[in-house]
């Protein structure tokens, strides 16, 4: 059990000096009844907000990320948590990307305040499945799905060959990637390294969750324990 006011504040409903004026304002009731005290302990499970549960405690994300949108905190731009509820962005511990897209690639980000769990999914132990959608400048040359996944490719700057990855082709220019390693801009790489380019980046899959039909710039959230061993 914890204070009414630390729940309140830490899933981003009002600053705990706030909590009295936001109760006075709001039907804050537990197990049903109203209360006007801060400092009342209760339950999670107990509390509600104008006759609606609080917010998970922890939370899990899926999001279709726009192009343009920056996986930051604290960079300029357009920032990836702007397209979240006010409330979402104001929790603490702050909800965080797991792992990073490049500002002009778009589709499927999670996002947590779990932080066991982001370390967890970011992990290179793990090897964390991601599939992109890849569009080409210049067609296949022929050979990807081997070199890709032969284990064998070296890229500038990196002491060890990536692992394999499969390839999937749908035309010559436009191909599905299934990566397990998350190096930076590796998509980028693993084609500049055939002497190629991608013009255009789209992650439909992470960790085995996928986008469906989720438009642009639109989000839900997940059951978490789908990801709690």
């Amino acid at each position: 059990m914890k204070r009414v006011d630390a729940y309140l504040s830490s899933l981003g409903y009002c600053s705990r000096s706030e909590a009295r004026k936001f109760m006075k304002q709001n039907e804050i009731t537990v197990l049903d009844k109203r209360v006007f005290n801060p400092s009342t302990k209760a339950s999670h499970k107990d509390i509600k907000v104008n006759q609606e549960a609080l917010d998970s405690e922890k939370l899990l994300i899926l999001l279709n990320k726009p192009k343009d949108y920056i996986c930051s905190h604290n960079d300029a731009g357009k920032l990836i948590y702007s397209l979240l509820p006010k409330r979402w962005q104001n929790r603490n511990p702050k909800i965080s990307t797991i792992g990073r897209l490049d500002i002009d690639t778009t589709g499927l980000i999670l996002l947590t305040d779990d932080g066991e769990l982001n370390h967890r999914l970011t992990s290179p132990k793990k090897d964390i499945k991601k599939i992109y959608e890849v569009t080409l400048l210049n067609p296949l040359n022929g050979d990807e799905k081997e070199l890709f996944s032969s284990g064998t490719i070296l890229l500038n700057g990196e002491d060890k060959p990536l692992k394999p990855a499969k390839l999937t082709i749908i035309n010559d220019t436009l191909v599905h990637l299934e990566i397990v390693e998350g190096k930076y801009h590796q998509v980028k790489r693993m084609f500049a390294y055939t002497k190629n380019k991608v013009i255009k980046l789209h992650r439909v899959s992470f960790a085995d969750t996928f986008l469906e039909d989720l438009k642009e710039g639109s989000f839900k959230e997940l059951d978490i324990n789908l990801f709690i061993d």
